[in-house]
């Protein structure tokens, strides 16, 4: 009870300064909206080599695009508190030291889903058409994901010492891993080597199950497996970023 406690107060603190931020918050809102209406109208003339409208190929990739990108550069925030000491002084509070983590992870969570609420919303304006349980499996599989990449990005900015160190990793790691996922673009237009090297990457079949979720095709194969991969990710990384939490207060 007192982790919850105290996961609920961090988690408050941060989401009330994130609403404060007029700027960042309508930033962060802006850009994936852009990119679904900039590069999604390229792709309705266009033979994907997959069932269903373009619509219900890119908007998935792009909510899993968004729970990538979003939540791996998340702990550049917090390697700026830590330099500034506002980690240090929240040490030595009675808060549990998990729930620093938590709080903040759970912010980011819901400020994730929001935004892919407006792009889903975007999305439909622009042509998108899916069953509401598959909407909303889609956004389940946002928060998951969101959660164990957020996890980690915060773990690993407590070993970190500078930004530019920090976004160096995250880059180098990040556009790979978003290549190889066929997020904007399914794996079934890549040549054989390509498509078998992607089966290496977790999120792709985390896309391909928010795809046939898209389609409505639950008892379909592609959607277990996807889920049971986004669970085991989610699982490792939580536990490995709360221990590289933990390890950076010794």
């Amino acid at each position: 009870m007192t982790l919850l406690a105290d996961t609920g107060v961090v988690f408050g603190r941060y989401l009330r300064a994130t609403l404060r931020s007029k700027t960042n918050l309508f930033f962060g809102m802006l850009q994936p909206l852009l990119f679904l209406a900039l590069f999604g109208p390229l792709l309705t003339k266009l033979s994907l080599g997959v069932s269903g409208s373009s619509w219900q190929t890119l908007v998935p990739g792009v909510l899993v695009q968004l729970a990538l990108l979003g939540g791996s550069y998340v702990g550049l925030g917090l390697l700026m508190d830590r330099n500034l000491g506002v980690i240090d002084r929240m040490r030595v509070t009675p808060v549990s030291p998990l729930a620093l983590l938590l709080g903040r992870v759970l912010r980011d969570v819901v400020q994730l889903v929001a935004q892919s609420v407006l792009l889903v919303l975007l999305g439909l304006a622009f042509g998108l058409r899916a069953p509401l349980p598959g909407i909303l499996l889609g956004l389940l599989f946002v928060a998951v994901l969101s959660t164990a990449l957020a996890a980690l990005s915060y773990g690993l900015a407590m070993h970190v010492r500078t930004t530019p160190e920090f976004a160096a990793i995250a880059n180098t790691a990040g556009m790979p891993l978003m290549l190889l996922s066929g997020l904007l673009l399914p794996m079934s237009l890549a040549p054989g080597w390509l498509d078998g090297a992607s089966r290496a990457v977790p999120f792709r079949y985390t896309v391909d199950a928010v795809r046939q979720a898209y389609l409505g095709h639950y008892a379909d194969g592609t959607l277990a497996l996807g889920a049971a991969v986004t669970l085991a990710l989610a699982a490792l990384c939580l536990t490995a970023g709360a221990r590289l939490f933990r390890r950076a207060e010794r």
